[in-house]
C-alpha cells in the first residue's frame, strides 16, 4: 500500500485529460463535439438513464471513438419526452470531472486532515470488512447504519440489510419530501410519491406555494408547466421571491416568509364561506367537513393581511380564481417541503385545499398514477432483529414513516437507545445535507468506521476512514427503474462506456463487500445483467430489449376517474379527512393552525435557500459543463435595503448568522424582486473540501449557516428557513 499526502491525493483525484481538460473547464465535452464533425468518426448510441438528479429522465448517449459525446433525451420516456433539462444535458461532464474520484483511500492519521493511502480494493472491502465484523460483534449489527441517496446506493443497502442492519436513512425524508408525503397521507390515505402525481398540463389553475418550478428542474413538469402556459392556465405564485414561475403568473403573492399556514386558511375560509368548493366531492368522500368548516371561522383574509403581508382583495380574488377552474385546479404540493418546523401541517393544508377543488383523480389535478410489475429475485430472507431502529426511539415523531437522518446522527451522539459505531454514506454528502455540520462532526467522531462511497471527494469524504469511487451513471449498470407514472415503463441504466480508472459500480461495490462479509449467498447471481434479466423474463421482456430500446412501455391504464380509474382512500374514516381524529388523538391539531414565526433580529434577514437548473444539491459543482453555465452562486438582496446597508449589486459580502458563523465570501444581486426581510441564496455551493479542487470557496454554503434547525414534532423533519444573517462587505 502506498501512503500518500493530501497533496498527492489531489493529484490522484486531479484532471484525467491532460492538456485539453486543463485549458478551461469547457474545453474537453466541446473539443470532443467539433471534431466529431470530421471524417472517419467512429460515433454510436447507447440508451441509458440520468442520475444528474433524481427524476432520472431516459436518455441517449452518444460515444465517440470511445469517449462521451453527447447525451440527449430518448423519446420512449414518458418522463423526457424526448428532451433533457440543462443538468441532465451536462450530464456528460460528469466524466471529464478532474476531481473524480480515481481510486480507494483509507485514511491515515485524524479525521478531516486529508492524509491517505491508495489502496487497492480488496485491501479496501476487507478493511471495511474487518471492521463491520468487530462492530457486529462488540455492539450488534444494528449499530451499523446508512445514509443514502441515489439509485447506486440499492445494492449496498441488500449487503448492509443481509449484515443485518436496520438504520438505513435518506436524507431525502427528514430533509426534502418526508413532511410533504405525511401530509397527504394524513389527508387521502397515501402520498404524492415521486414523479409527482400531477397533472400539471391539463389544469386551468395552477398555484405555486414555495415551489420553485423552472428552477426545480424536474423535467416533465417544467415541459407541461410551459404547455399550460401556452394554453392559457391561470398562474398563482406565492413567493417571497420573484421566482421564475412568478415570471409566468397572473399573480404574484410577495408573501412574507413563513406565514404559508395563514394564507392557505385565509384562501381556505374564502372558498368554504362563500360556498365555492367541491359540494359533490365533499359530501361522497369527505370526513370531518361541519369541524373542519368551524375551525376555518375566524381565518378570514383580514386576520391573515398582518400576518402575511398580503392584502384581503388579493387573497379573495386568489381563491376564488382557484374555485372557479376546479377540478381543473391544482395547488402544487411541492417536493422540498422542511421549511419552518411546522412542515407537515403546512402539507396537509396544501392537501385540504387541494381536496376542497375536489381534484383527486381529476383532470388538470392530482391523477391516479399507472404502474407495472416486475417481479424480484429470489433471496435469501434478512436477518429479524428485536431491538428497534434508533433513530425514533418511543415513537417521538410519531407519524414518521421513514428513519429519520437526524435522528440516526442524534443516537450516534448520545449512544442511545444503542450505540451506533458505523456509518455507510452513498452519494449524499451529509456535511451540507444535514442542517447543524457541527453535530454531524460530533457524531462522526463517535464513530468506529466511516466509509464513504462517492464519485467526487466531497466534504462527507474528508471525514471518512475509507472512500471508494463509483463509478458514474454513464459507467454502469443499476437496479431497473419500474415508476409509476401517467404510462407505465421500465427504463434501464447500463455502461455507456468504461470507468477511466479505478472507479466500480455499485452493484459491484454491494456484491464484493458481501462476499468479505461472508454473505455470498444474498448473491446468488454472478454479473448484474444475470439479475436483471432474470427479473425481466419473469415480466415477459428481455435484457435484451431493454438495451436496445432502454425503455418498455405498459399498457396505458385509466388515470382519470373520467375514464374509469377507481378512487379510495386509506384513512381510518376510509374518506378524505378534513379533520384528523389521528392527529386529535396523538395530541396534535386536527386542522392546521398557524403560529406566527420567530421574528427578524434587528438588523438580521431570515436565509432562505432554493435550487438552480444547472446544478444538483452539492453534487455538480465540479462538472466542467455545469460549473460553466453557473460556477457560484450569488445573495439576493432587496435592492433599497442594499442601498441602506451601502452596497450594491455584483459587490461581495459575507453573511453572518446568529450565532456568529461567517459565510465565504459570496457576490451580491441587488434586486426589487424579494422581499426585504429576507436573502436568498441556491443551496449546495461554498464547499470547504480541499480536494474538491474545481468547486472549492465557490460562492458561500446555506448549509454553513443552519446552525438552528426546527424539528417538525409529527415526523421529524428539520426546518432549513429558521436562521437569521447580517451582511458584511468583504474587503
Amino acid at each position: 500500500m502506498e501512503k500518500i499526502s493530501r497533496r498527492r491525493f489531489l493529484q490522484i483525484s486531479a484532471a484525467t485529460f491532460g492538456a485539453a481538460t486543463a485549458a478551461t473547464h469547457l474545453n474537453v465535452p466541446f473539443a470532443v463535439a467539433a471534431t466529431a464533425k470530421g471524417g472517419g468518426a467512429d460515433v454510436k448510441t447507447v440508451p441509458t438513464f440520468c442520475e444528474i438528479c433524481f427524476w432520472k429522465c431516459s436518455g441517449i448517449a452518444y460515444v465517440r471513438d470511445g469517449k462521451p459525446w453527447k447525451i440527449e433525451g430518448n423519446p420512449l420516456d414518458p418522463l423526457s419526452q424526448g428532451r433533457l433539462c440543462p443538468r441532465g444535458t451536462g450530464g456528460i461532464g460528469a466524466y471529464y470531472d478532474p476531481d473524480r474520484l480515481r481510486a480507494p483511500l483509507i485514511r491515515v492519521g485524524e479525521r478531516g486532515k486529508d492524509e491517505w493511502k491508495k489502496v487497492t480494493w480488496d485491501e479496501a472491502l476487507q478493511y471495511v470488512a474487518d471492521k463491520m465484523k468487530k462492530i457486529k460483534a462488540e455492539h450488534g449489527p444494528e449499530s451499523m447504519a446508512m445514509f443514502k441517496h441515489g439509485t447506486g446506493a440499492r445494492f449496498i443497502e441488500h449487503t448492509l440489510r443481509a449484515y443485518g442492519a436496520i438504520n438505513m436513512a435518506a436524507p431525502s425524508f427528514a430533509q426534502c419530501r418526508g413532511p410533504r408525503e405525511v401530509g397527504f397521507t394524513l389527508t387521502y390515505g397515501e402520498g404524492i410519491s415521486t414523479p409527482e402525481r400531477t397533472d400539471i398540463e391539463n389544469a386551468r389553475c395552477l398555484v405555486f406555494i414555495g415551489s420553485h418550478l423552472g428552477e426545480n428542474m424536474h423535467n416533465s413538469q417544467v415541459q407541461e408547466l410551459a404547455n399550460a402556459v401556452g394554453k392559457g392556465a391561470t398562474i398563482i405564485t406565492v413567493d417571497p421571491r420573484f421566482s421564475t414561475v412568478a415570471g409566468k403568473s397572473k399573480y404574484w403573492l410577495p408573501i412574507k416568509p413563513a406565514t404559508d399556514i395563514a394564507l392557505l386558511l385565509a384562501w381556505m375560509n374564502v372558498i368554504v364561506t362563500e360556498g365555492l368548493y367541491d359540494k359533490a366531492f365533499v359530501e361522497k368522500y369527505g370526513h370531518g367537513f361541519d369541524r373542519f368548516a368551524q375551525a376555518l371561522k375566524d381565518r378570514t383574509p383580514e386576520w391573515a393581511y398582518p400576518e402575511t403581508g398580503i392584502d384581503p382583495d388579493t387573497i379573495r380574488a386568489t381563491a376564488r380564481e382557484m374555485a372557479r377552474y376546479r377540478p381543473a385546479t391544482l395547488i402544487h404540493p411541492g417536493r422540498r417541503s422542511v421549511w419552518n418546523g411546522d412542515d407537515t401541517q403546512r402539507s396537509r393544508a396544501i392537501a385540504l385545499l387541494n381536496a376542497l377543488m375536489g381534484n383527486w383523480g381529476r383532470k388538470g389535478g392530482l391523477y391516479v398514477p399507472a404502474s407495472m410489475e416486475v417481479p424480484g429475485y429470489p433471496m435469501p430472507k434478512y436477518p429479524k432483529s428485536t431491538r428497534g431502529k434508533a433513530d425514533n426511539p418511543g415513537k417521538k415523531y410519531p407519524f414518521a414513516e421513514e428513519v429519520i437522518s437526524t435522528g440516526v446522527r442524534a443516537a450516534t451522539i448520545s449512544g442511545k437507545p444503542y450505540p451506533i459505531k458505523g456509518w455507510m454514506v452513498v452519494g449524499t454528502n451529509l456535511i451540507q445535507a444535514l442542517p447543524n455540520r457541527k453535530e454531524t462532526i460530533e457524531a462522526i467522531n463517535q464513530l468506529d468506521l466511516l466509509v464513504v462511497v462517492d464519485t467526487v471527494p466531497s466534504e462527507i469524504a474528508g471525514w471518512a476512514d475509507v472512500v471508494l469511487p463509483e463509478s458514474i451513471y454513464l459507467e454502469r449498470y443499476d437496479e431497473l427503474m419500474v415508476e409509476t407514472f401517467r404510462r407505465p415503463f421500465i427504463s434501464l441504466r447500463q455502461p455507456v462506456v468504461e470507468s477511466p480508472h479505478d472507479q466500480k459500480p455499485g452493484w459491484w461495490i454491494g456484491k464484493k463487500l458481501a462476499e468479505k462479509l461472508g454473505l455470498a449467498e444474498y448473491y446468488p447471481w454472478k454479473d448484474i445483467e444475470e439479475y436483471l434479466n432474470a427479473r425481466l423474463v419473469k415480466a415477459g421482456l428481455s435484457l435484451a430489449e431493454l438495451k436496445q430500446k432502454g425503455v418498455v412501455l405498459g399498457p396505458q391504464q385509466p388515470i382519470y376517474v373520467e375514464d374509469g380509474a377507481e378512487i379510495s382512500f386509506d384513512t381510518p374514516s376510509g374518506k378524505v379527512e378534513f379533520w384528523s381524529q389521528r392527529l386529535a388523538d396523538a395530541g396534535f391539531d386536527p386542522v392546521p393552525k398557524y403560529t406566527p414565526p420567530d421574528p427578524n433580529p434587528p438588523g438580521a434577514f431570515r436565509l432562505i435557500t432554493g435550487r438552480a437548473p444547472v446544478h444538483t444539491f452539492s453534487r455538480t459543482q465540479s462538472n466542467p459543463l455545469l460549473i460553466a453555465a453557473m460556477p457560484e452562486n450569488e445573495v439576493w438582496v432587496n435592492v433599497q435595503v442594499a442601498a441602506k446597508l451601502g452596497i450594491k449589486g455584483g459587490d461581495y459580502v459575507k453573511l453572518k448568522n446568529q450565532d456568529g458563523v461567517v459565510s465565504n465570501r459570496v457576490r451580491v444581486k441587488a434586486t426589487q424582486r424579494i422581499h426585504p426581510g429576507c436573502v436568498y441564496m441556491v443551496h449546495g455551493f461554498g464547499t470547504e473540501s480541499r480536494m474538491w479542487k474545481s468547486a472549492y470557496r465557490r460562492g458561500a454554503s446555506t448549509a454553513q449557516l443552519l446552525t438552528r434547525y426546527k424539528t417538525d414534532p409529527l415526523m421529524g423533519g428539520t426546518s432549513i428557513h429558521s436562521n437569521f444573517v447580517t451582511l458584511e462587505k468583504d474587503a
